[in-house]
């Protein structure tokens, strides 16, 4: 076929500097570009833009100029700068390191993703002395700051291990001048006053469960001890008093606590967040319940439809904003972390918003037998008999190893939206990332397929979410409060 000869308009079109764009609510148009910067138009500006119409010395063109969409007054040192910038991860190395020390657990939670057993189960426990290696293993990341963070089952069920690593972690990380930070995962149903100021005096940071009000949380949290709800609301308590005190031996953290959303939560978003504010917590995570562990298999009795999350988070988010404008102090975590990515072009830490995603390169999860893994989620795949996500162990395999295994080659491959065809031309591609545990556990491939996969659906409507508010002033100016400047 002959080549259509080269007119002058599509001559200006050919101009144009590489960009993603997407239609939003009331007719919008974003733009994006590999660096992160953005800019929003109307139609008929995308129009003007799309077709090289944009007078030279308009508003709308030294705008456009600024952020990098008119090709010949690109700031190439600058867009470099800002790539740079916002996958400074690439080269760290995993900063988090996840020690499951017992998979043993005194709950029965409806949605339980992390493979727990009774907690009368044998064999399950990790050593005193292996909890050492890992910690060992961990600080050889080159990372120049790591997170320690124990996990079970119910941790406190293995105490002996945690008190063990907590003490050589800390000895170790003076010994070599390491910023080691230290955080504990638990349910609370263990934690005594000895506990809890071993755990202060060695600046442990204390993350909980809240689900919300007691119903719903003890609905979905059940514990044969009685009210789970109730012992969650006392810890948070007990800490959140000593973080006010403020000892000067000693550095004291704000204690959190993470929600689950499942089907019994969908509707209640208002009672969830005005318990997070009765309790005096600043954040809550309006999180996703993923269909992976013991979840998956209960996906019909717990879980949703992305289209039901999405109208749930919503609401709670445009609740949340509400009571800003009120004076209350409390902010959404989702939208946090998004908002950093998008304001402040940053990388929150959030692993599974990264490209490549965290598996091993930004994480790695410890299980009690020293068996390595990519991820956490890549752990509880596991657990199920499948060891894709296995990386290595500490007994038998030096870091090296584990940084370059299959686990970590394959996870870091298909996790990069560059290659998924989707991803590649989508106007959150700098701010989004897959997760291939996810995809593996849904739809059969470590890539997955985006236009049905449920993840993207929900970050969609998220991102969707977030830049229609960015869009109108009041709420803006709240959201770009709430990101670090």
């Amino acid at each position: 076929m002959a080549q259509r000869p080269a007119t002058k308009k599509s001559a200006e079109r050919a101009a144009l500097p590489h960009f993603n764009f997407r239609r939003l609510s009331g007719g919008a148009v974003l733009l994006t570009n590999d660096s992160g910067t953005h800019a929003s138009l109307s139609g008929a500006q995308f129009r003007q833009f799309r077709d090289g119409r944009v007078a030279a010395g308009s508003a709308l063109y030294k705008e456009l100029s600024a952020k990098g969409f008119v090709r010949d007054m690109m700031d190439m040192d600058g867009y470099a700068a800002a790539c740079a910038k916002k996958n400074s991860f690439l080269g760290a190395g995993p900063g988090l390191h996840i020690l499951v020390l017992t998979l043993r657990c005194n709950h029965k939670c409806v949605y339980c993703q992390s493979s727990a057993v009774g907690q009368a189960s044998r064999g399950t426990d990790m050593s005193p002395a292996l909890a050492r290696k890992c910690v060992d293993f961990a600080l050889k990341s080159t990372n120049p700051g790591i997170t320690i963070e124990f996990q079970g089952g119910e941790p406190l069920l293995n105490w002996e291990a945690l008190k063990a690593s907590v003490l050589h972690a800390r000895r170790r990380a003076k010994e070599q001048g390491r910023e080691v930070r230290l955080a504990l995962v638990s349910n609370f149903s263990l934690m005594t006053e000895e506990k809890a100021r071993f755990l202060l005096a060695n600046e442990v940071s204390i993350c909980t469960s809240l689900d919300g009000p007691a119903d719903l949380h003890d609905k979905n949290r059940v514990f044969a001890g009685g009210g789970s709800h109730a012992a969650a609301v006392k810890w948070l308590k007990y800490f959140s008093a000593a973080y006010k005190k403020q000892v000067p031996e000693f550095r004291t953290f704000k204690p959190s606590a993470l929600l689950t959303v499942s089907r019994y939560s969908l509707g209640r978003e208002k009672q969830i967040v005005d318990e997070y504010v009765r309790l005096g917590l600043e954040d809550v995570f309006l999180r996703p319940l993923a269909p992976i562990g013991f979840a998956k298999q209960l996906w019909d009795k717990v879980g949703y439809a992305p289209e039901e999350f999405l109208s749930f988070y919503r609401a709670g988010l445009d609740y949340i904003l509400k009571l800003n404008a009120r004076g209350v102090t409390i902010r959404e975590r989702n939208a946090v972390m998004m908002l950093e990515k998008i304001l402040n072009g940053t990388d929150p830490g959030y692993l599974d918003m990264r490209c490549p995603c965290g598996a091993v390169i930004g994480q790695l999860a410890y299980n009690y037998n020293g068996d390595i893994y990519a991820c956490d989620e890549g752990r509880m795949v596991g657990w199920q008999g499948d060891d894709l996500f296995k990386a290595g162990n500490v007994a038998r395999d030096p870091y090296s190893k584990v940084m370059l295994s299959q686990a970590s080659r394959a996870c870091a491959s298909a996790s990069s939206l560059d290659t998924q065809p989707q991803c590649s031309r989508c106007a959150y591609k700098p701010f989004c990332g897959v997760c291939p545990v996810y995809n593996y556990e849904t739809q059969g491939s470590l890539s997955g397929e985006m236009p049905s996969n449920g993840r993207c659906a929900l970050f969609m409507g998220l991102f969707d979410t977030l830049f229609s508010l960015l869009a109108k002033p009041a709420s803006a100016k709240i959201l770009k409060g709430w990101v670090s400047k």
